[in-house]
């Protein structure tokens, strides 16, 4: 992502386009940026606020506010004492779950049947408010984002597949095809979680005890097409805005983009409170750091859908990676 938006230099533009970005995007959609701020602010404590939320006060609570790592967490910990119980205990504290997880899977499956016509309805207002002036100006940054997003995705994950996992990369494509097109049309990891473990278990022959670890957890802290993403947002801003950036601070911001994309939460558009967490850091002024936000948020939604596929497609690979270190057999064949 880093040398991807240096080479393309998509903020590269003339004060005449730059000054009508910075109006297109003070007019921007107040509520959200303004949501995204106080988010950011929120969170902003630092990197220990990730390892604090992985024990929740209240189970419920994070189980309500979908705080993965604090359920993650506690799942763990439950699972083992469980295992532990006696026989006839263990038995129907097994059978209770996995039929709860089934009708859980069948319910979520049913729900995103009507996601490509929510995205529709999401998509459409922003190109009426907006027009398609600024998303022709936008234009070159989207393009820059697919094609890194599209080297990771077309380029890394088949190789880690073929020399780490040794099995063949076309095939696990098209196993993880589903939950590819769940993942894209909904723009949210976690909604997408049951069908991508399914995919993973029953498309890709990885077992279930692989499955059920390595993909909720992967869906919280495995996002490596958002993190991509925010090392080029914040490098495109500085371009936009005339940032100094030097390339130790760009570094400086691929690392912060890796540890924040850990704590950023499986549903659309999550990464704008790491953005601004990150844009604080690099010493971006406050009032174009809105700004900033008001002119990503034209192009958000639809890269938001890529990237997300690509958050999924990195969690599957990691699975049959792991499947495959673990010895198991008949995964892609």
């Amino acid at each position: 992502g880093l040398i991807v938006v240096n080479v393309f230099q998509p903020g590269d533009v003339d004060d005449s386009i730059r000054q009508q970005m910075q109006s297109q995007g003070e007019g921007a959609d107040s509520g959200k940026v303004a949501g995204a701020l106080k988010n950011a602010e929120r969170g902003s404590k630092g990197f220990l606020e990730i390892f604090l939320r992985m024990v929740p006060t209240n189970i419920i609570g994070a189980a309500v506010e979908g705080k993965l790592l604090g359920l993650i967490f506690f799942s763990i910990l439950f699972g083992y004492f469980a295992a532990r119980l006696p026989e006839k205990q263990r038995d129907s504290q097994l059978a209770f779950w996995e039929s709860l997880n089934g009708a859980i899977m069948k319910l979520t499956q049913f729900i995103i049947l009507f996601a490509p016509i929510g995205i529709f309805g999401l998509v459409t207002p922003t190109i009426l408010e907006t027009g398609w002036g600024l998303f022709k100006v936008m234009a070159w940054f989207a393009v820059t984002v697919i094609v890194a997003l599209g080297i990771h995705f077309l380029v890394t994950l088949p190789l880690l597949l073929s020399v780490i996992g040794k099995v063949n990369p076309l095939k696990h494509y098209r196993a993880m095809a589903p939950a590819l097109l769940t993942a894209f049309s909904t723009a949210s990891s976690s909604s997408t979680l049951p069908l991508t473990m399914s995919c993973v278990n029953k498309n890709a022959g990885v077992s279930r005890k692989i499955t059920s670890f390595t993909l909720p957890l992967g869906a919280t802290v495995n996002m490596d097409g958002t993190a991509l993403y925010e090392c080029v947002v914040v490098i495109f801003l500085a371009q936009l805005f005339q940032v100094p950036m030097d390339m130790a601070m760009q570094f400086q911001v691929v690392l912060l983009a890796l540890l924040t994309s850990i704590g950023v939460a499986g549903i659309p558009s999550a990464s704008l409170v790491a953005i601004i967490v990150i844009l604080n850091a690099a010493g971006f002024p406050e009032e174009t750091i809105a700004v900033g936000i008001g002119v990503v948020l034209v192009v958000d939604r639809v890269l938001d859908m890529l990237r997300t596929a690509v958050n999924v497609f990195g969690d599957s690979c990691a699975a049959v990676v792991i499947g495959r270190s673990e010895g198991e057999k008949g995964i892609l064949e």
